[in-house]
């Protein structure tokens, strides 16, 4: 009878620790940042945020020529203008000054709108393909081993290829 127990122990021990193994071997990783920078949607989304960024750009050093040209212009003639005149002028390019804070303020805001529109489609395709190979190789839990994302050691297996083979690329 204590041999029944001892043994009836001993196999309850062996099917937790099988079963642990088991879980243990449905973890996977993969570096979701190199899988997105890789995706061709993304060097296509990155060139076009790339020229509304320099659109952009070029306007507001066109605007911040203008204000300047206006200054020298506005400085030049100041000796020759009256207080009132001065004054005016002086209003003028604050105005001038806070409508290109404004503006810029308004860029930053439409750019990273337009980044953000652009991205969202590509990280949800990446994320369905890692589920779909992620749940064909019976894995339960994928870590990100994004370098500063969490995972210190990632020894396991790597999805990056197989993902990869199943968004084409």
């Amino acid at each position: 009878m204590k041999h029944l127990k001892t043994l009836l122990f001993a196999a309850i021990l062996f099917a937790g620790t099988t079963n642990l193994a088991t879980a243990q071997s449905k973890v996977a990783h993969i570096n979701t940042t190199e899988l997105v920078q890789a995706m061709p949607e993304m060097k296509a989304a990155q060139a076009e945020i790339e020229k509304l960024s320099k659109t952009y750009d070029a306007e507001y050093k066109t605007l911040v020529t203008d204000l300047q040209n206006k200054v020298k212009q506005y400085r030049a003639e100041a000796e020759t203008k009256t207080e009132e005149e001065n004054t005016k002028r002086a209003q003028e390019v604050q105005q001038i000054e806070q409508s290109i804070r404004q503006y810029q303020a308004q860029a930053q805001e439409d750019l990273g709108k337009k980044e953000a529109a652009l991205l969202k489609p590509i990280f949800e395709k990446a994320k369905a393909a890692i589920e779909k190979v992620s749940k064909a190789k019976g894995f339960q839990y994928v870590l990100d081993s994004t370098q500063g994302g969490g995972v210190i050691v990632a020894d396991g297996t790597d999805l990056l290829a197989d993902v990869k083979k199943e968004l084409g690329f």
